[in-house]
């Protein structure tokens, strides 16, 4: 392993953070409702399964999923029931005032955690990158670094998300139109998991 596969991988990821998932969607929405704090609790959460997911790649569960489907299949299924619970709070409270939106940060910590450990797609996501950037002979040492690089990855980019989210401008033009960002979160939410629920 050396640093183009560093940078490689580090790419693949951003690539991947930035897309309009669930992840990205839940900081967001967490950050304008709950502030800085709870985005960046959320993220936390967040990083902290995808570590672990990354750990699972490179001890292979993405063979155990490959040879047990319908683990698979269960993981995945409650994954989207979640998604599509969130998206039904999300849209339940898009008329109540910011003060009762707001998460406390180990509320925000959990979802953080839930979203990312109820989506089996990640580990196979982190098991076909790793496959095909990084050599097939990597020592313990170098396995640790690519755990270790993608939790710090992943939590200065939520940080910074929350940092830029929760700028004063930001929020002041959340306040005025929270109704609308709150439903349209709600519906690309409901949107996912619907997708993760029925994809094969």
């Amino acid at each position: 392993m050396d640093v183009a596969h560093v940078v490689a991988f580090n790419l693949a990821l951003m690539a991947a953070i930035i897309s309009p998932g669930p992840a990205f969607l839940i900081v967001v929405k967490n950050t304008l409702s709950g502030g800085r704090q709870a985005g960046i609790a959320t993220g936390l959460g967040l990083s902290v399964v995808a570590s672990v997911w990354v750990s699972a790649a490179l001890l292979g569960l993405d063979a155990v999923f490959k040879l047990f489907p319908w683990a698979y299949v269960v993981v995945k299924t409650i994954g989207a029931l979640y998604l599509l619970y969130v998206a039904y709070a999300t849209w339940q409270s898009a008329r109540k005032p910011v003060v009762d939106h707001a998460k406390p940060m180990h509320h925000a910590f959990r979802q953080g955690l839930m979203v990312n450990a109820l989506n089996p797609k990640s580990v196979l996501f982190a098991a076909a990158v790793l496959v095909v950037i990084f050599p097939s002979n990597m020592s313990l040492l170098e396995n640790g670094f690519i755990i270790v690089n993608h939790f710090v990855f992943e939590v200065v980019f939520y940080t910074l998300l929350a940092f830029v989210m929760s700028r004063k401008a930001v929020s002041k033009g959340y306040l005025s139109a929270k109704m609308y960002i709150d439903r349209m979160s709600a519906l690309v939410l409901g949107l996912l998991g619907g997708r993760l629920l029925l994809d094969r």
